[in-house]
């Protein structure tokens, strides 16, 4: 069983993709880009580093600049990454060879995350299984399983060298002449994981 697993780099993406893999699936990573800029080399990166088969899916610009126009008009991103994750996972169950698809949202989000009527919505119009494998986990259990199983690096999200849809808004707005700070929260740390933690790698 196949399952292809939307991928950023970081640790809820990176411990879905693990727990999939110890269910049983065959999982291939997908990271999507727009084609402005080549962050999703970082998610390549840790994908090779854990073992993972990746591949890119680049989605017209014309998306993100709809999610730009949100992001200016909201005074916020939230919306916005809503908007382009929902396009993105729609643009992935679209794939004739895809019959799986799966992210890594979690109990405690506010965005990106489908609700159940979206989310049957895309099963059905697609055709597919849609897995979230961390929907029922809180953040002091995500924290403690990635902190036993990967290397993670946090910093700031403005310094963080990191293969999520923020990446290509924040160069959108500043292309557009508009400081992302006026948007973005202005400390907000996010995490890239940076490979298996010794003890795991050993027993793999």
């Amino acid at each position: 069983m196949k399952v292809h697993h939307l991928y950023s780099g970081g640790k809820d993406s990176s411990l879905s993709a693990w727990i999939l893999s110890q269910l049983g699936y065959e999982v291939e990573l997908v990271t999507v880009t727009f084609g402005l800029l080549d962050n999703w080399r970082y998610a390549r990166e840790t994908a090779e580093r854990l073992g993972f088969k990746h591949r890119v899916l680049e989605l017209p610009v014309e998306i993100l600049e709809k999610a730009g126009e949100m992001a200016i008009s909201d005074g916020h991103p939230n919306n916005a990454i809503q908007f382009i994750h929902e396009r993105a996972l729609e643009a992935l169950a679209s794939l004739p060879e895809v019959e799986r698809v799966s992210d890594g949202t979690r109990r405690d989000d506010r965005v990106p995350l489908l609700d159940l009527p979206k989310a049957r919505s895309l099963e059905d119009r697609f055709g597919v299984a849609y897995i979230r494998p961390l929907l029922g986990l809180g953040y002091k259990t995500i924290r403690e399983l990635t902190e036993k199983l990967f290397v993670v690096e946090i910093r700031e999200s403005e310094e963080l060298e990191k293969a999520d849809y923020e990446v290509e808004l924040r160069h959108l707005l500043r292309e557009n002449g508009i400081d992302p700070l006026e948007i973005f929260p202005k400390r907000h740390y996010q995490s890239r994981v940076l490979g298996w933690k010794r003890e795991i790698r050993a027993r793999g």
